[in-house]
């Protein structure tokens, strides 16, 4: 599933490079030279991954990577560092940040993607587009369809997307707040209650196949996909 992937990189033809063949399979790339700019372009909108230089003029990317994991609202951001530093300690100055990943330059694109895929199924499995199947509910993000003990159910996209989220975090309590942030975006403003809606959408469409029971509301909290 294509992810939006944010590229700091500071050397005008790596940034090239490396953006060119994300795009090519598949993603949509944000890029910035800097972390003050990679910070704006976080402020407005959070990427589903973030491809990160260690050297950058003015503020490191290792210091970047610290105010990254140092902010509640953007600490859980996929995060892989590039670098031409291949030493051991500075490898484990690098994943120390908090950083997921770390790829020492110059590195193919099979070996990038294969990095970015396996983080992103790791720490943000709603990015990628491997099937998922619960209790006889399979939802699959390439071909979008969902379905019930084998019978085709009719999903809006947004029911979609709100589907497969609960999905890839399944038994986890989402409050509304955090729902909206992971499924419309955190750019985009809408009221709390509008994740009410699209739950009766969502349950009304999995009635048909006995899967509404799946999404439980959780009294003061927010909403769970639990099988138990």
């Amino acid at each position: 599933m294509p992810a939006n992937i944010l590229l700091v990189e500071d050397e005008p033809a790596i940034q090239e490079l490396i953006a060119f063949n994300l795009t090519q399979a598949g993603h949509h790339v944000m890029r910035a030279d800097t972390a003050e700019s990679a910070q704006s372009i976080v402020r407005n909108a959070l990427p589903d991954l973030i491809l990160l230089d260690w050297m950058l003029p003015g503020m490191s990317g290792i210091d970047f990577a610290r105010r990254l994991r140092g902010d509640e609202r953007t600490k859980t951001i996929p995060l892989i560092m590039l670098t031409a530093r291949s030493d051991e300690q500075d490898k484990i100055a690098g994943l120390d940040t908090g950083a997921d990943d770390y790829i020492t330059k110059p590195f193919s694109p099979r070996e990038l993607q294969a990095r970015i895929k396996a983080v992103l199924r790791r720490r943000a499995p709603q990015a990628t587009d491997d099937p998922v199947e619960i209790k006889g509910l399979r939802l699959d993000p390439v071909t979008h369809r969902v379905t019930g003990n084998g019978l085709p159910l009719d999903l809006g996209p947004t029911e979609f997307r709100l589907l497969h989220f609960f999905m890839t975090h399944a038994e986890r309590v989402h409050s509304r707040a955090h729902l909206l942030d992971q499924v419309w975006g955190d750019h985009v403003f809408v009221e709390e209650r509008t994740v009410d809606v699209h739950i009766r959408r969502l349950r009304s469409s999995l009635e048909g196949t006995g899967h509404d029971t799946l999404i439980q509301t959780v009294r003061g909290s927010g909403y769970r996909l639990s099988a138990n």
